[in-house]
């Protein structure tokens, strides 16, 4: 059965229909980012909107990089987004464009409206022109727009050559300064900035606003749909009007969809800076960030970010999805993708006692979902397993070690614990069993029944690594929500770092993301780990909200 439509293709069939808006047409769409920061899972979600509804209708899909603000914007950006973008496994061909392509037709717009009516050049500072904005039932004053329209085009024209500090004039539209929508009260088209731009230098000084451009630019590149979040709503009847009265090649049409947002996070460039500037986290590529750079660090799969954006759906409402949902994504990927290791995190020696001293022998057990998929692990008289696998007191309901009680060691023998080891301190350093000649490799001639099975280390050829336990940066679902500040939200436990944990051998050359046998799924952090140092990143538990230590 075909999935149902969204309302965003409802309207473009209507579009495309027989005498609809672009009947015979070819559906073209956009994404434009500003290049001032790096994408995150929200922009994700936006370009899989454009970019997915494009391929859908066999249509075209653009990228264009928004930089008509060029105070904060950087070449690295470009970079990183491309980068990105390539790595969700979107393709624009030749169709990769900047909004500084446009700003000598963006200026001659502007000059068009002047000539028209439609624009003038204001004096108004910024102080005075919030001053002077009025409120719901106030006009606002603009005691300019009656200027002449060749005083108009002489000002403009020189605002362009530099002759004036910056702030001291503006080109403002000329629509109306009593609307109940603000954006419609005469906003700023140009401004006067004296910034270096990443591409073109010191070519302009003068500088088109997004809102005034962004129509021009979907307009000029024949865009027919531009899709974009709830938050450009109220903005729709001001590109409409610059459609309207520009002599643009085309008519596109803005539909906005709503945005989604996850728990325990924020996707706010400006909060992500504060985390970044306070020390929270450690760059943009924190794997505890949304930052597709920080989810791909984690482990993050493009596959697990483009079920997460199909699952989450397209509205005109705004909501807040649970984390946990793009963790399942993720698990459902790396289920039946990760290859299958044993690692201890939190190693305590297992000395199999009647096992013969400087003897070995290898066991196969399995190596991915694939039953038949198997690999071939040593066995000795000493090993590694998990602290928590062994209790002195155990708790009701532990089948896990403890003096009497036995467990299977994954693939290889039952043992039953005959004692264990103290320090000074009372901690338990060593943990005392023996084993069962006749249970190898799962075999259990006597029909007994073994309630548990834990995960082990062969202590003769391990080798040591550093492991990231991640968890939510906030404590509260919604951070910063209210009047709380966010930062007094930050989850104190949202990375623990465990050194000297115990891996396979086969994890000396590591790559990529690997089941660890009842802890999760874990991925070799490229940027860290360097040979003979390997870090890795848990990405996701095994269990379903469940972060805490290893599922059983």
């Amino acid at each position: 059965m075909e999935n149902a439509k969204n309302f965003i293709e409802l309207q473009i069939d209507e579009d495309l229909a027989i005498g609809g808006r672009y009947e015979g047409q070819t559906v073209h769409t956009r994404f434009p980012p500003e290049p001032n920061a790096y994408l995150t899972i929200g922009n994700a979600y936006a370009i899989n909107i454009s970019f997915g509804i494009a391929t859908r209708y066999g249509g075209l899909a653009n990228l264009r990089m928004d930089d008509t603000n060029p105070a904060k914007e950087e070449a690295e950006f470009v970079d990183a987004i491309v980068e990105d973008m390539r790595w969700l496994g979107w393709d624009w061909g030749d169709r990769m464009y900047y909004g500084s392509d446009y700003f000598e037709q963006t200026y001659e717009f502007a000059t068009e409206l002047i000539r028209k009516g439609l624009a003038y050049v204001c004096e108004l500072t910024p102080e005075e022109f919030r001053a002077n904005a009025g409120t719901v039932g106030v006009p606002a004053i603009s005691p300019w727009r009656d200027r002449a329209t060749d005083e108009s085009l002489d000002l403009f024209k020189r605002m362009r050559n530099a002759e004036f500090p910056e702030g001291k004039y503006t080109l403002r539209a000329k629509i109306d300064l009593a609307s109940g929508n603000f954006n419609l009260r005469d906003p700023v088209l140009f401004r006067i900035r004296y910034v270096e731009h990443h591409r073109l230098g010191t070519t302009w000084c003068i500088f088109p606003m997004y809102d005034f451009a962004h129509p021009i630019q979907d307009a000029l590149e024949g865009i027919t749909h531009s899709l974009c979040s709830d938050e450009f709503k109220d903005h729709r009847p001001f590109y409409d009007w610059v459609i309207e009265n520009c002599s643009v090649p085309a008519k596109p049409r803005q539909i906005e969809f709503g945005r989604r947002s996850l728990t325990h996070t924020v996707v706010s460039k400006r909060y992500m800076r504060r985390l970044l500037e306070a020390g929270a986290v450690t760059g943009y590529d924190d794997p505890r960030l949304p930052t597709l750079r920080g989810l791909r660090r984690r482990g993050y799969t493009p596959a697990a970010i483009a079920d997460f954006c199909s699952r989450i759906g397209v509205g005109v409402s705004r909501n807040t999805v649970d984390y946990a949902l793009l963790e399942h994504c993720l698990r459902e990927d790396l289920s039946s993708t990760a290859p299958r290791v044993m690692a201890v995190l939190r190693p305590i020696k297992l000395t199999i006692t009647n096992y013969p001293d400087g003897q070995s022998e290898s066991f196969s057990i399995e190596n991915s979902a694939n039953p038949e998929d198997k690999r071939d692990v040593r066995f000795s008289r000493s090993l590694w397993i998990e602290r928590d696998d062994f209790e002195i007191e155990p708790p009701k309901k532990y089948n896990r070690l403890y003096v009497g009680n036995e467990v299977r060691l994954k693939g290889a023998y039952i043992v039953k614990c005959t004692g264990f080891e103290l320090d000074g301190d009372g901690n338990v350093t060593e943990v005392l069993a023996e084993y069962d000649p006749a249970t190898a490799g799962g075999n259990t001639p006597d029909g007994r029944r073994v309630r548990g099975t834990i995960h082990w280390v062969n202590q003769d050829d391990c080798i040591e690594a550093e492991v990231r336990l991640y968890d939510d940066l906030f404590t509260d679902p919604n951070p910063g929500s209210g009047d709380v500040d966010f930062m007094t939200q930050l989850n104190p436990n949202s990375l623990e770092i465990l050194r000297g944990c115990k891996l396979e051998p086969t994890l000396a050359n590591a790559s990529g993301a690997y089941q660890f046998l009842r802890l999760g799924y874990f991925v070799i952090d490229e940027k860290d780990s360097s040979n003979g140092a390997l870090v890795f990143n848990r990405s996701v538990t095994l269990k379903e909200g469940y972060r805490g230590q290893p599922s059983r």
